[in-house]
């Protein structure tokens, strides 16, 4: 059958609608690249035209949380506070109860940053992406101290694990085929890190951090194998948002490069790593069989010279382990472990007296403190301490030092570096009071901070 020739009308008409047709699509793909590009770079104009940074994060030790004096605090807090400020604008935190339910969030837009110590892997690379990193850590199998040692990887087959959901952890395992493992999608692995220690369950899998911190409160915890070294955290946003990206770039190189960083891994892991099971089961002990009769002493005197209760009594059990009669082959003695030039011009008649070592002692901080005045809390007490525990003299010699090494001497993650060098010819030949010590108060400020974590909740705030 011949086909008909399309009348010359009829075929103008169809190629004036292919015309119109052609444009539309053509300003259709072209309004959508431009809504991609307008997408990238929205959401920082959106947080700026809202006034608010939106942070999606969990309530955690490492992450978010109330202190004792009901001031919040934390890593994630810190960090994302300093990054509102960049941005000059306020801050909203939206709390979840695991990782699952935070990266929903996330995919969901409920928030515009994730932070809450999350660790880059390929798998969340994939959907999502990532700002600078700023701290290493981790992974490691926790079981219950008791538990059979793990030397090896053959020696992990057959092992029963419980493992938080959605955590990078999962990822981790797929290098470890004969564990057994069971994901929980209710609860975070801070909570399962203490069903592990309440013998509810076998096994389960923490980063390093976050392990360091809970095992002093349940010590019947051990790292049996690290899984996963070098890993990776850093804050989660959603793709193609370049704009902001870059924003936490800029900021994030002035806060590392400006120390800030670096103060705030001293504030809140400067201490932990710091373990003895030993002696922290001790201590643990005395809290109950020596406390009571000094802690009374411990309040009236830390409330006098503005010193917190917990503080002083950690330094005292640092001293003494709160042992009235101690004494030191150098002649210190007492509960404070007072020298006998400081006690007498404190107004002690008898060291051994436990009421008057303490009160002393805590005046004896106090002048400490204002020493180094000039430094912000917590640095300014514990830049107290170590001049307590070495002397004014060399803690002078290594302010002075700090100084001509262009450090900080107020800043305690600065002079941490700097009062080991005491220690060494080349640095105290120089100096007024020659050689001392110099990492003795690096350990003895390290372990107070332990003590005093621990024992902040047996005072008033």
């Amino acid at each position: 059958m011949a086909i008909k020739p399309v009348p010359e009308q009829l075929s103008s008409g169809l190629k004036f609608l292919c015309i119109i047709l052609t444009g539309l699509v053509f300003s259709a793909c072209s309004q959508s690249d431009n809504a991609t590009t307008n997408t990238s770079d929205s959401l920082l104009a959106k947080i700026h035209k809202r006034g608010r940074l939106i942070v999606l994060t969990t309530n955690l030790p490492t992450s978010y949380y109330y202190n004792r004096d009901n001031q919040l605090t934390g890593p994630e807090y810190d960090m994302s506070q300093a990054f509102a400020r960049f941005l000059k604008v306020k801050i909203e935190y939206k709390l979840y109860d695991s990782t699952r339910t935070l990266l929903q969030a996330l995919k969901e837009k409920k928030g515009d940053i994730a932070a809450n110590g999350l660790t880059v892997t390929t798998e969340r690379l994939a959907e999502f992406d990532y700002g600078p990193v700023y701290q290493h850590i981790q992974e490691y199998l926790v079981c219950r101290r008791q538990h059979k040692p793990i030397n090896r990887k053959a020696d992990l087959k057959g092992l029963k694990v419980m493992v938080a959901a959605d955590t990078s952890y999962i990822e981790t395992l797929k290098a470890y085929p004969d564990i057994n493992w069971v994901s929980d999608t209710e609860n975070n692995t801070s909570y399962l890190l203490q069903q592990v220690a309440a013998k509810k369950i076998n096994c389960t899998i923490s980063d390093s951090t976050l392990f360091d911190i809970e095992r002093r409160y349940h010590i019947e915890l051990q790292n049996k194998y690290t899984l996963a070294k070098g890993s990776k955290l850093a804050w989660m946003l959603n793709k193609h948002h370049e704009k902001l990206k870059a924003s936490i770039n800029t900021w994030f190189k002035t806060y590392k490069k400006t120390g800030k960083l670096a103060q705030l891994m001293e504030k809140y892991y400067g201490y932990v790593q710091i373990f003895d099971y030993v002696d922290t089961h001790k201590f643990l002990s005395r809290i109950k069989t020596r406390l009571p009769q000094y802690k009374t002493f411990f309040i009236q005197a830390a409330t006098i010279n503005h010193i917190r209760p917990s503080l002083l009594a950690a330094q005292s059990y640092q001293e003494s382990h709160w042992n009235r009669k101690a004494k030191s082959p150098t002649g210190v003695r007492g509960i404070m472990m007072l020298t006998q030039p400081v006690a007498k011009s404190l107004g002690v008649s008898n060291r051994l007296n436990a009421r008057q070592n303490i009160f002393a002692g805590a005046k004896f901080f106090a002048k400490m403190e204002k020493m180094v005045a000039s430094a912000k809390q917590p640095d300014r007490s514990w830049l107290a301490l170590a001049a307590y525990n070495i002397g004014r003299g060399h803690f002078r010699d290594a302010q002075s030092l700090a100084r001509k090494r262009h450090k900080n001497p107020n800043i305690w993650v600065e002079m941490k570096t700097v009062l080991p060098l005491l220690a060494r010819k080349k640095y105290y030949k120089t100096l007024r009071y020659g050689y001392a010590r110099g990492s003795e108060p690096v350990r003895y400020v390290a372990r107070i901070r332990g003590y005093d974590d621990l024992l902040q909740n047996y005072f008033p705030r």
